[in-house]
C-alpha cells in the first residue's frame, strides 16, 4: 500500500477547520466577555453553556489520540471487547447525573480538591490538589500530546517535535479564552470528530468488502464478523490471550465500574463542564454525552477490527510493523493514509480536533486548581479576580511547555497506547473513588480514612502489581483472579486489582473511622444532602431508560 501524505485538497480543507474553530473562538469570546470577568466565569463559564455545548464538550475532552489512536489499536488486537470503555461508559455518565452532579452544585463545588476540603479537611485537599496536577501534568497532559503529536505526524509527514508544538500552540489559543471558549468550539471540534471519524469507518468497511470481491459497507461489515468473528465478543472466556486486560464480567460487575465512575464522577477534567451550570442543564449535558459515547466504537473501534482481517489476509504487512514486530497502534494511520484527497484532510482535521479539546480541557483544569486550591488558599490568599484570572492563564501556558518538554521521553509500552493510560491510572483510581464514594454517602468517613484509601490504595495497587514476580499466584485462577501470561507468570487483570484494591480501601476506611468515633477524636464534615436532590425530569428519565435498553441489546447480540 503507498503510503499518502497531505495533499493541497486536504490542506485547503484543514484549513477551514482550523479557521472555523478560531473564528467562533473569538466571536464567543468577545460575546461573553463583558458579562463576567471574574474566576467562576473563566473557569467554570458560569451559568453560559447549554445542555448541548456541555454534552460536546464533554466527548471532545474525552475522546483524543489515546482513543483513535489506541483504542483502534486495541479493535485491532482484542476486537469489539474494548467498546466496553464506551459502552460502560455511557451507563456511568447517566448515574454520575443522577447521583454525583447534584451533590457538588448543591454543595456548590467549583473543583475536586474544594469538595475534599469541604466534605474532610485542607491537608487531604492539598494533598490531592498537588496530586492531581502532577498526574494531570506528568501523565495526562503529556500522553495526550505525545501520542495526538504521532498521529498527525505520521499522517501529514510533519516532523514530530513541529506537530507537537503547533498542536500545543494552537490549544493555548483555546485554553486562554476560558472555558465558555472551550465549551461553545468543542461543539465544533466534535462536529468535525464525529464526521471525519465516520468518513474513516466508511472508507475501513469498504476497503474490506472490495478486498472480498464486493462492495458497500454493509457487506464489508458482515465480512468482518465473518473472517474474524473471535474479534466480536464483548465477554473475553480466561483462554483469550487479551483476558488480562479484560478479565471476563469484570467489564459488567468488577473493575471497569471503578475505571468509569472514577473518571466521569471524580475527575475535575470532566465534571468541570457540568460545575458551572443548573442541575437541569448539567443533567441534560451528562445524557446528551451517553448517547455520543454509545457511537463512538463505531468511530474508534471498527477501524481497528478492519485493519485486522485485512492484515490477517496479507494486506499492510509492512505498514503495521514497527521494530520488527506488529504495532497495533499503527492501523488507524494506516487507514487514514488511504483516504482519498480532502477526505482524509477532514479526517486529520477530526483526529486533531480531538487532540486539541482534550489538551484544552486538561490545561483548564491544571489551571483551576492551581489557581483555586494552590494559589488562592497558599501562595496570595488575598487575590483579587483579576490576579485570579491572569495566573489561571499563566498556567495554562506553564504546563503546555511542561508537557512539550515532558512528552517526548514518554514510553509507552506493547499494550498499546489506551491500555497503558487504563492500566497505569488505575494504580491510583480505587483509592480516589474509595475516597469519594464514601465522602458522599457516609457521614461518618473521617479525613484519615480518606488519607488512607490514598496512599494504602496506591500501595496496595503497586504490591499486587508486582507481587507475582515473588509469589506464585495460581492458586487464584480457581476463582477467576489470575490468568497465566506468555512469560508462565500467574498475574491479577488490572480490572480485578482495581476491584481488590476498592474494596481494601473501603473497608480500611470503614475500619479507621469507626475507631476514631470510639476513641472520640472523629471530627467528620458532612455535606448538604437530601433524597430529593437526586429526582429526575420525565424527559432524563426516558432517555435514561433507552440507553439502558440500547446497552442490554448491544451486549446481548455480541456477548
Amino acid at each position: 500500500m503507498k503510503h499518502n501524505l497531505l495533499d493541497t485538497k486536504d490542506y485547503i480543507v484543514f484549513a477551514i477547520y482550523f479557521v472555523i474553530v478560531a473564528a467562533y473562538g473569538l466571536y464567543i469570546y468577545n460575546k461573553k466577555k463583558s458579562a463576567s470577568t471574574g474566576s467562576k466565569d473563566y473557569f467554570l463559564a458560569e451559568g453560559s453553556l447549554t445542555w448541548w455545548a456541555i454534552g460536546a464538550s464533554l466527548i471532545a475532552s474525552n475522546i483524543s489520540a489515546e482513543q483513535f489512536i489506541g483504542m483502534s489499536g486495541s479493535g485491532f488486537k482484542m476486537g469489539l471487547a474494548i467498546a466496553t470503555y464506551e459502552w460502560m461508559g455511557a451507563l456511568t455518565l447517566v448515574i454520575v447525573a443522577v447521583f454525583f452532579i447534584p451533590v457538588y452544585l448543591k454543595n456548590k463545588i467549583a473543583t475536586m480538591p474544594q469538595f475534599l476540603h469541604q466534605r474532610y479537611n485542607g491537608t487531604v485537599a492539598m494533598i490531592m490538589a498537588v496530586f492531581w496536577l502532577l498526574l494531570y501534568v506528568v501523565v495526562n497532559l503529556t500522553s495526550i500530546l505525545y501520542l495526538g503529536a504521532l498521529a498527525v505526524s505520521s499522517i501529514s509527514g510533519f516532523d514530530l517535535t513541529f506537530c507537537m508544538y503547533a498542536i500545543a500552540a494552537f490549544a493555548i489559543l483555546i485554553t486562554l479564552g476560558g472555558m465558555k471558549v472551550i465549551g461553545y468550539t468543542d461543539v465544533i471540534q466534535v462536529f468535525f470528530l464525529i464526521l471525519g471519524g465516520l468518513a474513516t469507518t466508511y472508507l475501513a468497511l469498504n476497503l474490506v468488502s472490495t478486498h472480498y470481491g464486493t462492495s458497500g459497507v454493509f457487506e464489508g461489515y458482515s465480512l468482518m464478523t465473518s473472517k474474524a468473528s473471535e474479534h466480536f465478543q464483548m465477554i473475553l472466556k480466561p483462554d483469550n490471550e487479551n483476558y488480562i486486560d479484560l478479565p471476563g464480567l469484570s467489564v459488567l460487575v468488577g473493575g471497569m465500574w471503578i475505571v468509569n465512575l472514577n473518571y466521569w464522577g471524580c475527575n475535575q477534567y470532566i465534571t468541570q463542564r457540568a460545575l458551572g451550570a443548573d442541575l437541569k442543564t448539567a443533567r441534560g449535558g451528562l445524557l446528551f454525552a451517553a448517547f455520543l459515547k454509545l457511537l463512538m466504537p463505531i468511530i474508534v473501534v471498527l477501524p481497528g477490527i478492519a485493519a485486522y482481517v485485512l492484515y490477517k489476509d496479507g494486506a499492510f504487512q509492512s505498514e503495521m510493523m514497527q521494530d520488527g514486530s506488529v504495532n497495533p497502534d499503527r492501523a488507524y494511520p494506516v487507514l487514514l493514509n488511504l483516504l482519498p484527497a480532502g477526505l482524509k484532510g477532514l479526517s486529520f482535521a477530526a483526529l486533531t480536533a480531538a487532540v486539541v479539546a482534550s489538551l484544552a480541557g486538561k490545561a483548564n483544569s491544571i489551571a483551576t486548581i492551581f489557581t483555586l486550591d494552590i494559589y488562592k488558599k497558599v501562595l496570595k490568599t488575598d487575590a483579587s479576580e483579576k490576579d485570579l484570572v491572569f495566573t489561571g492563564k499563566i498556567a495554562v501556558v506553564v504546563a503546555m511547555v511542561l508537557g512539550v518538554l515532558i512528552a517526548p521521553h514518554l514510553g509507552i509500552d506493547k499494550k498499546g497506547g489506551f491500555q497503558y493510560i487504563q492500566e497505569y491510572t488505575g494504580f491510583v483510581s480505587p483509592g480516589i473513588f474509595a475516597m469519594f464514594i464514601l465522602g458522599f454517602f457516609w457521614k461518618r468517613s473521617t479525613s484519615n480514612a480518606a488519607l488512607f484509601a490514598t496512599i494504602g490504595g496506591f500501595g496496595l495497587s503497586l504490591l499486587l502489581k508486582f507481587l507475582p514476580g515473588m509469589v506464585d499466584l495460581s492458586f487464584l485462577s480457581g476463582i477467576g483472579f489470575s490468568v497465566k501470561t506468555a512469560a508462565g507468570i500467574y498475574e491479577i487483570p488490572f480490572l480485578d486489582r482495581m476491584g481488590i484494591v476498592f474494596v481494601f480501601c473501603i473497608l480500611g476506611m470503614v475500619l479507621i473511622s469507626l475507631t476514631e468515633y470510639r476513641k472520640g477524636v472523629a471530627n467528620p464534615k458532612g455535606l448538604e444532602i437530601d433524597s430529593s436532590m437526586f429526582k429526575t425530569t420525565p424527559g432524563f428519565a426516558v432517555g435514561a431508560l433507552i440507553i439502558v435498553g440500547l446497552l442490554v441489546a448491544l451486549y446481548g447480540i455480541y456477548w
